[in-house]
């Protein structure tokens, strides 16, 4: 695993949006559920869609560009339970959200 990486202030990304950013050299979409903190994998496994521009409706991210849509706290798809998107660690503090990026799907080197 890797270091806590400041990725946003709390502002950015109120109770019931998502957001993009890029972290180190991947893109990881920021979603926040009530006020819990979750992140995955931003790019979706169908054609590349952008998960952080999608649409976020209680714990479900929605891609914009086919509609695929993927639970952010398991980071599973809501219809094949083969497909799944890598969680993130988050944290917040001092009003700045912090992730900490785990490695990809199948890649076991922590």
């Amino acid at each position: 695993m890797g270091d806590w990486i400041d990725i946003a202030a709390s502002g950015e990304c109120p109770p019931g949006t998502v957001l993009e950013r890029v972290v180190d050299d991947r893109i990881v979409a920021l979603a926040n559920v009530d006020g819990r903190w979750h992140a995955i994998d931003g790019l979706c496994p169908h054609q590349g869609g952008p998960l952080g521009q999608g649409s976020l409706c209680g714990g479900i991210v929605t891609c914009p560009w086919h509609g695929w849509q993927f639970d952010v706290a398991s980071g599973r798809h809501r219809l094949s339970a083969t497909v799944r998107q890598t969680v993130h660690e988050v944290r917040e503090e001092e009003g700045r959200v912090l992730v900490r990026l785990m490695p990809p799907h199948g890649d076991h080197a922590a």
